[in-house]
């Protein structure tokens, strides 16, 4: 019964949700939200400076998470390009002062809080001439309005940037009277308009007072009450907000303060001043707040810009027009004419004539126009996503709940659609796909939840990354040397499908194509594959059964694939040689060098090896007949499969152990290399030792395996956000409802881009050399363009 209630569960759930509802489902979602925020955008406007400035909320203890936008952590030396010639001042009490010390410190980490805490501090950073003060004015009075007026009337120079606020000391000195609070009123009503002109040649900030913690005040301070403390504030910002109403000079009221001071202040050490990390997080707030337009760091989507089309994006944009247009023009007509030349049913007969028109040409073009009209589409939504300011972003922050519950959440649901394999060979097709989509689920997972940096769980999946390109070495090399088809055809295919999407993001989205990393990866490890054995001799499995001797040779080209693949892993100078020359350079080069490209490459450069020596072994046995694949049996015999099973438990158990007990990623990545197939055959025995384990495989899995590729690039975009660096929000304030539905959409368009790539492979490559030939021209003429416009596009930038 229990049997029958899981089937029939199973065919329930496929009847009534297929993948073509799927897709129409995360259409209409797509729509919707991109309306939504829209009209949102409209209404509040599309500031994201006032979302960091005004609300938020806490990740764990200590990480702030500005309201739908990324928070940049800077570093002294990115502080110092930003504020270099600048002077900043912060004006006001001790709680100013101590978002002064918190500043600085972002410069110079070395400053010590030791100045007059009652009289102005000055700091200088002569390398970078940066001027930093701090100006005692405890009360908004008639000095604070002198001082703001010298530098709006007198020959002083105006300051870069101006943080001020007070309130406290009014309140405790008059003893919290309501005569105090109507002087504050006048007072800063007679100074908003002097901050409103300062505000048009500076970045003039107005902190609001934060709460306090009653029960820890001192005696002398029991007077300063939340209560009002909200009526000083209510009265700032209805003052400040109403002068600058009808101006386009405005001081910018920073409210955010409020909101970390309700989580942390019951940490003061005396009720009245914030602990330290509420105070660095406020300081670096208003470093966001400032540098984030001027360095523009991809981790910081709070108050930048949305970056300017590029030439070739325009051309990429044109492009996908013309084929809507042109897809909509010859479907109207392809149907116009079907209509015409629809012929009447013969109602005796019962048959259909058919239509005297030829449309073989026009159902390819057609074909081939609806691909890149629905790729268009999705193009769009990939730059909506994170190259225009429409949706919004997050930061990451790692939990171990974030990562390790939904691990367990795809584990039943691989262990939930379960069923018998068509074959029961070692790593057949529906074992692979099965390894591939749990191995992807797993990056995802470890990607959005930022769990790198927990090292055990990064080395864990740096074995998942190995494992790929493990199976890459695998699957190609059992194809040449059982198949022995070396030709162009295949080739050609290969490339094609591992490169168009990336080939198209890299124009849309503006990014180099060593940024995609593993595509470059597999490309040349395929084609490092491929040069291998189809370099004179060329040895193929048919040729090797007739003289064992061709075995040797093969062998020994393994040998000096495997003695290039040390030299140059121990080489860096001539390694860069190599991907330095035009126009390699321009495919492998990241931030004006291929460091990046040459790290990547080391870091999993003999897995491939390993994956090609492994096919070799492994079809030798089989073509001897020394393994046993039939339904339900042991692969080997029962002692020698016992010993393999234990010994590869134990080995598997023994890496993650090492792996756990890692110091630190440098000497963790040292040894990757060497160790990391040593899980990677220990998972392959584990899995196809025990028949009834191999006679099995998980649907579900298996799915995602089918498009895992088109699963790792679209994450970059469509999934996290800011090029990988945060989490992309299509639903503002629910984080794991936003999760959902930005999964589902995510994993509806990798799919649909899956299905484009086959389409457009059987037509980009035909068969036919002759035609094949004339491609590849065509394929190297739009390189050369795609080259010649990008040289371009750098002269402009430069």
């Amino acid at each position: 019964m229990a049997a029958l209630a899981y089937t029939l569960g199973k065919r329930e759930i496929n009847y009534y949700f297929s993948v073509r509802s799927a897709k129409a489902l995360a259409l209409g979602a797509v729509l919707l939200l991109t309306a939504c925020h829209a009209a949102s955008r409209r209404y509040r406007g599309d500031d994201s400076c006032e979302y960091l400035l005004s609300s938020g909320r806490f990740l764990g203890e200590k990480v702030w998470q500005p309201h739908s936008c990324m928070m940049h952590k800077y570093k002294n030396s990115e502080a110092k390009n930003c504020l270099v010639d600048k002077h900043i001042v912060f004006l006001g009490d001790s709680r100013i002062r101590q978002l002064f010390y918190s500043f600085i410190k972002i410069i110079n980490p070395q400053v010590k809080e030791e100045g007059n805490k009652h009289g102005n501090i000055p700091f200088e950073d002569k390398s970078a001439s940066i001027k930093v003060d701090f100006l005692w004015y405890p009360e908004v009075n008639g000095s604070m309005r002198q001082r703001i007026k010298s530098w709006t009337e007198g020959s002083v120079a105006k300051p870069h940037i101006i943080v001020a606020g007070a309130a406290t000391w009014s309140i405790k000195i008059h003893n919290g009277s309501n005569e105090a609070l109507t002087q504050y009123k006048i007072n800063i009503t007679s100074i908003a308009p002097l901050l409103e002109k300062l505000a048009k040649s500076s970045d003039v900030y107005w902190v609001l007072q934060d709460p306090v913690y009653e029960d820890m005040l001192s005696e002398s301070r029991k007077m300063i009450t939340n209560e009002k403390i909200d009526a000083y504030n209510e009265a700032a910002v209805r003052i400040l907000n109403s002068s600058s109403r009808n101006s386009k000079a405005k001081v910018k009221v920073f409210s955010v303060s409020k909101l970390i001071a309700q989580e942390t202040i019951m940490k003061s050490s005396d009720g009245l001043h914030l602990p330290e990390s509420s105070r660095d997080t406020n300081a670096m707030i208003l470093m966001n707040v400032y540098c984030n337009k001027i360095m523009k760091p991809i981790d910081g989507s709070c108050c930048q810009p949305q970056p300017p089309l590029t030439l070739i994006q325009k051309l990429a944009f044109c492009f996908f027009t013309l084929s809507i247009i042109g897809y909509l023009i010859i479907s109207l007509i392809h149907r116009n004419n079907y209509r015409k030349n629809k012929s009447c049913t013969d109602l005796e007969m019962g048959e259909e004539k058919k239509p005297a028109i030829n449309t073989p040409n026009v159902s390819t073009l057609e074909m081939l126009l609806h691909s890149f009209c629905k790729l268009g589409l999705i193009m769009t939504y990939f730059y909506l996503c994170d190259r225009a300011n429409l949706f919004m972003k997050e930061n990451k922050f790692y939990t171990h709940s974030s990562f390790f519950i939904p691990i367990v959440y795809i584990l039943v649901l691989g262990v939930f659609y379960t069923e018998n394999t068509k074959e029961t060979k070692v790593l057949n097709r529906e074992q692979t796909d099965e390894w591939k989509g749990w191995m992807q689920l797993v990056i995802l997972i470890y990607h959005i939840s930022g769990a790198s940096t927990f090292l055990p769980v990064y080395m864990h999946i740096r074995v998942l990354v190995a494992a790929y390109l493990f199976q890459t070495g695998y699957g190609h090399f059992s194809y040449f040397w059982i198949k022995g088809d070396f030709g162009v055809y295949r080739v050609c295919q290969v490339l094609f499908r591992l490169n168009f999407l990336v080939v198209v993001l890299c124009i849309v989205m503006d990014r180099p194509y060593q940024f995609y990393y593993f595509v470059p990866l597999v490309t040349v490890w395929f084609m490092i594959i491929y040069a291998t054995l189809a370099t004179w001799p060329q040895i193929v499995q048919k040729k090797a059964n007739g003289n064992c001797l061709w075995h040797f040779g093969l062998l020994l080209k393994l040998i000096c694939l495997l003695a290039c693949i040390y030299f140059l892993s121990y080489s860096q100078g001539a390694f860069e040689k190599v991907f330095s020359f035009w126009p390699l350079s321009k495919c492998f080069e990241l931030n004006g060098n291929v460091y990046e490209w040459w790290f990547r490459w080391k870091l999993d450069r003999y897995v491939v090896f390993h994956g090609m020596l492994f096919a070799f072994i492994y079809l030798a046995l089989q073509k001897r007949q020394m393994i046993s694949e039939g339904k339900g049996d042991a692969l080997f015999s029962n002692r020698v499969s016992n010993v393999l099973l234990f010994i590869s438990i134990v080995s598997f158990m023994t890496y993650s152990i090492w792996a756990s007990s890692c110091k630190n990623k440098t000497e963790c990545n040292e040894l990757h290399p060497s160790v990391s197939v040593v899980q990677i055959l220990a998972f392959i025995l584990i899995r196809n030792i025990p028949g009834y384990v191999r006679s099995v495989y998980s649907s579900f899995f298996a799915w995602f395996g089918k498009i895992s590729l088109e699963l790792f690039i679209c994450q970059y975009h469509i999934w996290l956000a800011a090029d990988t660096k945060g989490i992309l929000v299509l639903i503002p304030g629910y984080p794991m409802f936003n999760v959902i539905v930005s999964t589902f959409i995510f994993v509806c368009v990798a799919h649909e881009i899956s299905q484009i790539t086959n389409d457009l492979a059987q037509i980009m490559v035909p068969k036919d050399n002759s035609t094949l030939l004339k491609r590849l021209l065509c394929i190297a003429g739009f390189f050369f363009g795609l080259l010649l416009f990008s040289a371009m596009q750098d002269q402009s930038r430069h």
